[in-house]
């Protein structure tokens, strides 16, 4: 089933699932720069891990623009609920895992 938000599909959270069990999901995420993720939501709690760092840009549903430079090694932790694209604004591509905590 795809899930729909104000008649807008949205796509899933990252390019590949890399490991999954009961209480974590990982994806890998590749952004070559110009290049964005589609329209996606969190529903769960998530930690982002740069393997590569880029310059990106963070667009929600609503259109509010979020400048979200992640330097190579950072880690973020975001609470779920969000839907919104990220766009590789930078000129590195970026390389990174994102952990959902079930």
């Amino acid at each position: 089933m795809t899930d729909v938000v104000d008649g807008t599909e949205l796509g899933p959270v990252g390019q590949e699932i890399v490991f999954e069990n009961e209480r974590v999901r990982v994806w890998h995420i590749r952004l070559e720069p110009g290049e964005r993720q589609p329209l996606h939501r969190h529903d769960h709690p998530y930690l982002v891990v740069a393997v590569q760092g880029a310059k990106n840009v963070v667009q929600t549903i609503d259109g509010t623009r979020i400048d979200a430079d992640e330097p190579t090694g950072g880690v973020v932790y975001r609470d779920p609920g969000a839907v919104h694209m990220l766009t590789n604004v930078g000129d590195t591509t970026y390389l990174a895992r994102l952990v959902e905590l079930k």
